[in-house]
């Protein structure tokens, strides 16, 4: 019941402090100095969200984008995990191939895309390799240091059992390296989104929502626009809460033990 309770006080807030920042962006648009605005009106931009609703145009659109982080996540997801799990569990590799990582992970994504596309030559397979790319970085890391975590003592009394790597692998280091595999696919949601626009920004070649902005800018509808980008930020938001949402179904022990906050 606390926890519920919890939930919607915070949505309420949420939703209070949405609603203080629109009300006091109007003011500042109606009451600032005369002359050109480099922003629209923030009721314009409520309007033309309104409008978004019930675009068939905007929906396909946000369809495109969510489909390629629907196909670049799980990618993401299985390359990374597996290769987390096994570089944990031989510390020689790991160590030797670390600088590697720390290498490439340090690359912003971004500013692959040109790369990318000239490589690849599609927008669309542009679009789900930077998915795949980006996203695995958090989700490894996290899996690593979820490896680093686990109870030695387990491990050992497994192998005094006769169980061999996999089955320990399986039976302990998984479970225990569970939450913070989770950890890291909440990051890389948020990522997988950031990419798959930036690259519809930039190629304007597959439709998505970066398109849909580039075009609407392109057409002079500045609330339109900025109307498609709150929106995607939305779509982020939503996306985490689900997945923190589903973490503390799931997780309840791993918050229970740690002394982690609900």
């Amino acid at each position: 019941m606390t926890t519920a309770l919890t939930w919607r006080r915070r949505v309420l807030l949420g939703t209070a402090g949405l609603g203080l920042c629109g009300s006091v962006a109007e003011l500042a648009y109606h009451l600032g100095p005369p002359g050109p605005h480099v922003l629209p009106a923030p009721s314009s931009v409520a309007a033309a969200a309104a409008g978004l609703l019930v675009d068939a145009d905007f929906a396909a659109h946000v369809y495109a984008t969510l489909y390629a982080c629907a196909i670049g996540l799980p990618a993401a997801f299985a390359l990374a995990v597996t290769t987390g799990l096994l570089l944990g569990a031989l510390p020689g590799i790991e160590r030797a191939v670390r600088p590697v990582v720390e290498f490439l992970r340090a690359i912003p994504s971004l500013v692959l895309i040109p790369l990318a596309l000239s490589l690849l030559g599609d927008p669309s397979a542009t679009k789900t390799a930077l998915i795949v790319y980006s996203c695995s970085w958090p989700i490894l890391i996290t899996t690593l240091y979820g490896m680093l975590e686990v109870d030695p003592l387990a491990k050992d009394t497994l192998r005094a059992y006769g169980f061999g790597p996999l089955a320990i692998l399986w039976r302990v280091c998984l479970p225990s390296t569970a939450p913070h595999i989770a950890t890291g696919l909440r990051l890389a949601i948020a990522i997988a989104l950031i990419v798959s626009i930036s690259v519809e920004v930039i190629s304007g070649g597959t439709p998505g929502i970066g398109s849909f902005i580039v075009a609407a800018q392109s057409l002079d509808q500045p609330a339109r626009a900025l109307a498609a980008t709150l929106a995607a930020g939305l779509l982020g938001l939503a996306a985490t809460a689900v997945c923190r949402g589903c973490e503390r179904r799931l997780f309840a022990w791993h918050r229970h033990t740690t002394g982690a906050p609900q």
